[in-house]
């Protein structure tokens, strides 16, 4: 499982002109699920979600905070595009990435084992398999890249 972690100030994803899901601070997180994927790589996700200390303290000291720590929240935006090969031609291959009806399965128990430490207001999904704008504002700027498997 890949994703991408960004810190944000505000994110919000869009579907047909209509906002569906939107969080101030916390972690935007694009996650894509690979052909190899289980029940193990969600554990692992969403326990380094949980633990990642990027957030400031109290006296603004960096890379304290966790996002329980943080009171912050998590929207997280589903993307089979993470696991796109593009070392061949100029087209990407996502053979790696989990087909739909599968991968919706995985990613759904990412949501509910966010939403058992964090709570269910302070987990945010899109609508999974649509096409949606996200729009944010990263803060720092903090982005970090994690695949479970490494």
């Amino acid at each position: 499982m890949k994703a991408v972690i960004q810190k944000v100030i505000n994110a919000s994803v869009t579907v047909d002109d209509a906002v569906v899901s939107s969080i101030k601070k916390g972690l935007c997180v694009l996650v894509g699920v690979g052909t190899d994927d289980t029940v193990e790589d969600v554990n692992k996700l969403c326990n380094k979600l949980l633990k990642l200390r990027l957030f400031e303290d109290a006296q603004e000291q960096p890379w304290r905070q966790t996002i329980l720590d943080a009171q912050g929240e998590i929207l997280c935006v589903s993307q089979f595009t993470l696991h796109a090969r593009v070392n061949k031609g100029a087209k990407p291959d996502f053979h790696r990435s989990m087909k739909g009806p599968e991968a919706v399965q995985l990613y759904e128990s990412v949501l509910e084992g966010l939403k058992a430490n964090l709570g269910n207001d302070n987990v945010k999904s899109n609508v999974f398999g649509a096409m949606m704008n996200v729009q944010l504002t990263n803060n720092g700027p903090v982005t970090i890249l994690y695949d479970t498997k490494e």
